[in-house]
């Protein structure tokens, strides 16, 4: 078993976020899972991600507040407890369009590795 205290999680920069703090709670480190991790990201008000895509699935759960989840047009709004996948290469924004800050986990296979030469 791995364990990783929330006070040792450490923060992280996403690509194309704004108005975001994220904490790395599991991944990228010894002894921590091999297949994916796991972000904790907050949200303030008018902050969010995006547009863009990831070549790997991700899976978002809302803990606290709401998410505006855009995909070709259709918006979703995902509230306390909700979740969703995107898929690989699917174009998403998200956006948080309450007046409270959003809490969300956030799953995703690590990037693949290049392939070393031969």
């Amino acid at each position: 078993m791995h364990v990783k205290r929330f006070a040792d999680a450490q923060s992280y920069e996403a690509p194309n976020h704004f108005g975001c703090y994220g904490l790395r709670l599991q991944g990228f480190e010894d002894g921590g899972p091999t297949n994916q991790w796991v972000g904790f990201s907050q949200f303030l008000p008018g902050g969010g991600a995006g547009p863009d895509s990831t070549p790997f699935e991700k899976v978002y759960v809302v803990l606290e507040g709401e998410m505006t989840v855009i995909i070709n047009g259709a918006e979703t709004v995902l509230g306390r407890m909700d979740s969703c996948t995107i898929p690989a290469n699917e174009v998403r924004k998200i956006e948080n369009r309450a007046n409270d800050v959003c809490k969300m986990l956030v799953v995703m296979p690590y990037p693949p590795q290049p392939k070393p030469e031969t």
